[in-house]
């Protein structure tokens, strides 16, 4: 797996395009980063530039943006709506793939130290980074009096800067850096003024109006100000973890302070780019919300995109927008990706893998993807409106656990690798015997996560077997035994691993057995019960 970490830079210009697009370039023109995203905002007088790469390459393409910026940006002229300490006022690296979060720290350090020893500027360690103490955690409490307060802020002993000297460069002012989760800059429309806008934002925002006040979200930032170049007022909020509050949950609670102001929402945006999971959240909020059912990715992002109003201002391409999308990141292995005949093909070559734990895998896969086949052939028809209501609950269990089952394919192919590379290493030095047992557990692991993953599935197969349409009997029997054969050849891999001589732990082998032993039992007993079900059903 590649090592990916973002890095999104804010830098405090966004009216003039020649700025804007050298800036831009200094980032293309550094090598294995890609340019992913770039939105000026001319009130706000203020872009987000949004680029990947290996941790060492995104720091490289940062510092030739920075070098660019303090050519051509002067703070001393700088008027916007966004706050700002600096030409380049904020610059987070955020861990994307193969990374963790001290990588990203070690990013934010490399990148302030270079940055202020080659241009003699202050820079300040901030969130996940910060050294100082807590009042250097939050970016808010750092930028505190904006860049007009630098010059008088940084000679005092808690303001000192993590890099570079103690003194106020006029053309530059300050830069923060440091390491966050995603954070998602979500800005709200209101047709109302800038002081509407931002008393809601005071109300949303977890600081409120002060300690003694705080406001209703939890990890939100946000302000209220007015867009010039749309004439309408915004509630610009920073999700800081969406997780804590999802975008959908700032939406509604933006509209209903709106609603009590008496003004009127028009939709929202997104500035840079948006984890998939942020959007598929909002998604089956509305979902829930309306009683809809929509299984399909695709259905889900253009529910949400469309219920948070994400086009009221600009289009909002989904492949464009979403991290994901753009990264061409996926769960889906190799293996699953390759075409039927290629994959057979693989599986019969003179290999010991792909073998019988990721055919098992492909199974499950099926076998999930004929129930769900059949609960879509069963909903929505006139013949079987009677049932709708039931179809709506057992379908999307049916559907995810097809979904799921598509990465195991891969698991259990990797799994072996890697016990395979584990074999190889030096018996010297005691590690290889480590490593074996650690390989040889996860061998286990996955085939038994699979066995488990089936399982979750019978009740809502024999459910489905009740009243699914009678006219696809044949496929939910070819289901319910590609399931059972799948938990039963993910027990034989279980029971093989478990006897390998370098597995010590007894307790561990006797209580995997027991646990597969049961679902495998369980797994047989289903199977009949669905069968029997639809030998009896005429209708």
């Amino acid at each position: 797996m590649s090592k990916i970490v973002e890095c999104v830079p804010n830098f405090s210009e966004g009216r003039d395009p020649q700025i804007i697009e050298a800036i831009s370039s200094a980032i293309r023109a550094t090598a294995n980063v890609t340019l992913l995203d770039v939105d000026p905002g001319t009130s706000t007088n203020r872009t987000v530039y949004t680029f990947v790469g290996s941790p060492s390459d995104v720091v490289e393409a940062a510092l030739a943006a920075s070098r660019v910026a303090y050519q051509l940006i002067d703070m001393a002229r700088h008027k916007g709506e966004h706050p700002r300490m600096g030409a380049l006022d904020v610059c987070p690296f955020i861990p994307v793939q193969g990374v963790d979060v001290d990588d990203c720290v070690q990013c934010a350090k490399e990148f302030g130290r270079r940055l202020a020893d080659e241009l003699s500027l202050p820079v300040y360690l901030y969130g996940m980074a910060a050294e100082k103490g807590a009042h250097r955690i939050s970016l808010p409490q750092i930028r505190a009096g904006e860049y007009e307060a630098i010059k008088d802020k940084i000679n005092k002993d808690e303001w000192k800067p993590d890099f570079g000297p103690c003194e106020f460069v006029s053309r530059w002012g300050a830069t923060a850096t440091g390491v966050r989760k995603f954070l998602i800059a979500f800005n709200i429309n209101v047709l109302g003024t800038k002081e509407q806008a931002h008393r809601i934002a005071l109300n949303l925002r977890e600081q409120g109006r002060g300690s003694n006040e705080p406001g209703r979200l939890k990890a939100v930032q946000g302000i209220g100000w007015w867009l010039e170049e749309a004439q309408m007022a915004q509630i610009s909020l920073n999700l800081t973890d969406h997780d804590v509050t999802p975008i959908h949950a700032a939406y509604e609670e933006a509209r209903n302070d709106a609603h009590q102001l008496n003004v009127a929402i028009m939709g929202s945006e997104i500035v840079g780019l948006v984890p998939l999971k942020a959007i598929l959240q909002a998604a089956d909020y509305y979902i829930e919300k309306e009683k809809l059912m929509l299984l399909e990715e695709e259905q889900k992002v253009r529910l949400a995109i469309d219920r948070l109003g994400l086009g009221a201002l600009h289009p909002f391409h989904p492949k464009e927008r979403i991290i994901e999308y753009r990264l061409n990141v996926t769960n889906v292995g190799p293996l699953a990706r390759l075409s039927v005949e290629k994959f057979i093909l693989s599986v019969g070559a003179r290999t010991s893998a792909p073998g019988g734990g990721s055919v098992a895998a492909l199974l499950a896969a099926l076998g999930c993807g004929l129930s769900t086949m059949v609960g879509q052939m069963t909903y929505g028809k006139r013949q079987f409106e009677v049932v709708d209501s039931t179809i709506r609950r057992l379908l999307p269990p049916l559907h995810d656990a097809m979904i799921h089952s598509i990465p195991m394919i891969d698991a259990d192919t990797d799994a072996f690798n890697d016990y395979m590379m584990a074999m190889k290493l030096s018996p010297v030095g005691g590690g290889r015997e480590a490593a074996m047992e650690a390989g040889l557990r996860q061998a286990i692991d996955v085939p038994l996560h699979l066995a488990k993953h089936v399982d979750a599935v019978w009740q809502t197969l024999v459910e489905m077997a009740a009243v699914g349409n009678i006219n696809c009997k044949s496929d939910l029997q070819v289901a319910a035994r590609c399931l059972k054969t799948a938990v039963q050849s993910a027990r034989d891999n279980v029971i093989i691993n478990l006897s390998n001589a370098h597995l010590k732990d007894e307790t561990y082998k006797t209580e995997t057995r027991q646990a597969i032993d049961r679902v495998a039992e369980t797994a047989r007993a289903q199977c009949r019960q669905v069968l029997d079900i639809l030998e009896k059903r005429s209708q």
